[in-house]
């Protein structure tokens, strides 16, 4: 996060938001699983092995579904000039969610629920460096934990004093977009999908516009 500029940062934000709301809206709809927080979903399989088998079977579709996302996200952005990985990734992700809520328009609500989880892991490859993820935006717990530190390297003096506030943002972003989505869903139901749509086609678009001459 601190190697971002101010125009990253900001994106990273609004996509951890984007994420966090399409995390509440998958997991009102499909009574508590997550299409983007796949260490619940890993709990919710280790306990339906035990409890209820067609639970673990739901929750690992989730988990194989994004893992598919991630590993298609990459192979997307490996075909692609550097300059045009960031704007590909997007474009990517807007198609997904696209999908999902047409899927949901014909009746077909969980297929559309596994195309969140596509969707979702393919986010996490909008950030890649050096084939690693850069940053984590559909999951916040490596975000806590670097916050925590430079929080402590900040106190003690070690390192710069708001290093921390990157990772507050982004935490603080997937939390406000959750809240819109369980919002979003007492209203509208997963319909809603057409909003994070609207919103990664809107970033999308803003950042073609800013890598124009």
């Amino acid at each position: 996060m601190t190697h971002l500029d101010r125009q990253a940062l900001f994106l990273a934000v609004a996509l951890a938001a984007q994420a966090g709301f399409v995390d509440a809206l998958g997991f009102m709809a499909s009574g508590g699983f997550f299409v983007s927080f796949m260490s619940g979903n890993s709990t919710r399989l280790a306990v339906g092995v035990v409890d209820q088998v067609s639970a673990a079977l739901f929750a690992g579709g989730l988990i194989l579904t994004f893992v598919c996302g991630v590993f298609i996200g990459s192979l997307a952005r490996m075909a692609m000039a550097d300059h045009r990985k960031l704007i590909g990734s997007l474009i990517l992700l807007t198609v997904c969610l696209l999908v999902a809520a047409s899927l949901h328009q014909i009746g077909q609500s969980d297929l559309a629920l596994f195309t969140l989880a596509f969707a979702m892991g393919a986010e996490n490859t909008v950030f890649e460096r050096d084939g690693d993820v850069a940053v984590g935006l559909t999951y916040m717990t490596g975000a806590l934990v670097k916050l925590g530190q430079r929080l402590a390297f900040a106190i003690s003096g070690k390192g710069a004093p708001f290093a921390w506030l990157p990772f507050l943002g982004l935490w603080s972003g997937l939390v406000a977009g959750a809240i819109l989505g369980a919002k979003a869903h007492s209203l509208w139901g997963l319909d809603a999908i057409w909003g994070a749509a609207a919103l990664t086609a809107s970033l999308t678009l803003w950042r073609v516009r800013l890598i124009r001459p």
